[in-house]
């Protein structure tokens, strides 16, 4: 999650004010008092500063404090867990992402569910990886890279940011779709994971577009592919995985607003339209392309269907690798 907060954070200065917005419905005027975002990861993470650019926005829209509360521990679980048993209301939100909730099987006893258990606003920002290798592996594409590590198996090593963390279950996802044994050497976080494949001391690694870019202009590492479902702005010469090698491999971390199950449609409507608004600022839309991300605002019927095809890939994904939740 780390790789993305260099996006958020560049994002600060960006947000202007927008016009006052007001609405009454069979709920009654929302909102009338103070609205709780629950970011369940530490201050400077990502989804603490997407989600304070957020509350700022909803503070000045609708004359109510929006107040960012940050609930860490269990890779997110516990904050999620507390907006999923808060009233539905509508006054307590989650800022959620891949982390929270589309790996929540690498939890061995989830405290909620996380497709029946929040009424899902809308998907704000998701960004793509790429898909590094050492200049030493004889392979300029993913079909090469793919017959290498055939003719080799475990004898390749991947790099990632720890168990269980993005960069760790797309390396997964590659080795089930194509059908391949790389060995993961996990790291303290993304940065130390890059460090070790600069030198060699691993192969292959799935990571940030910005901590690869300037290795890759520079020649000190290949980028065979992306993950998202469309070339990157900043590598269009570069294929997609699906392009390359493994239609149907998609791979984005993703952040979006959440609340608790059972919160009246109107409420989730105004949410909706509100947030999706201030994701579509002309000029946060172009720092977001700008810097790796890329808008994925919808209904929060989109958001629901994306959130339930997610965790069922990263759970099967999880049960495949063999990989023990904690």
């Amino acid at each position: 999650m780390k790789s993305f907060t260099i996006a958020a954070q560049s994002l600060l200065a960006l947000f202007v004010a927008p016009p006052a917005f007001a609405q009454t419905s069979t709920t009654g005027a929302y909102p009338s008092k103070p609205i709780k975002l629950v970011a369940p990861f530490s201050p400077g993470a990502s989804t603490d500063i997407v989600g304070r650019l957020l509350a700022a926005k909803l503070t000045e829209s609708w004359g109510q404090p929006v107040l960012v509360e940050n609930r860490t521990g269990a890779g997110g679980s516990i904050g999620a867990a507390y907006v999923a048993k808060s009233p539905p209301d509508g006054y307590t939100l989650l800022m959620g992402s891949v982390g929270s909730i589309g790996t929540i099987g690498l939890r061995k006893n989830p405290p909620y569910d996380p497709v029946k258990d929040f009424a899902p606003i809308t998907l704000g920002v998701r960004a793509a990886s790429v898909f590094a290798a050492h200049p030493s592996i004889p392979a300029t594409t993913v079909k090469q890279l793919i017959a290498i590590a055939r003719s080799r198996a475990g004898a390749l090593n991947y790099s990632s940011a720890g168990v269980g963390a993005p960069s760790h279950l797309a390396m997964e996802l590659f080795n089930s779709m194509a059908r391949v044994k790389t060995v993961h050497v996990p790291y303290k976080g993304p940065t130390e994971a890059i460090t070790d494949l600069l030198t060699g001391r691993v192969e292959l690694s799935i990571q940030s577009v910005f901590s690869t870019l300037a290795h890759y202009k520079s020649g000190r590492l290949r980028v065979l592919a992306t993950t998202g479902r469309t070339r990157m702005t900043e590598l269009p010469e570069v294929p997609t995985m699906s392009e390359a090698a493994l239609p149907g491999y998609e791979v984005y971390v993703w952040y979006g607003v959440m609340a608790p199950a059972g919160t009246p449609a109107e409420i989730v409507a105004r949410l909706n339209q509100e947030l999706v608004r201030i994701f579509n600022l002309p000029d946060i839309k172009a720092k977001l392309l700008a810097q790796g991300g890329e808008l994925a605002t919808g209904s929060s019927e989109d958001f629901a269907d994306f959130i339930r095809k997610d965790v069922a890939k990263w759970n099967k994904v999880i049960r495949d690798s063999g990989i023990q939740p904690n």
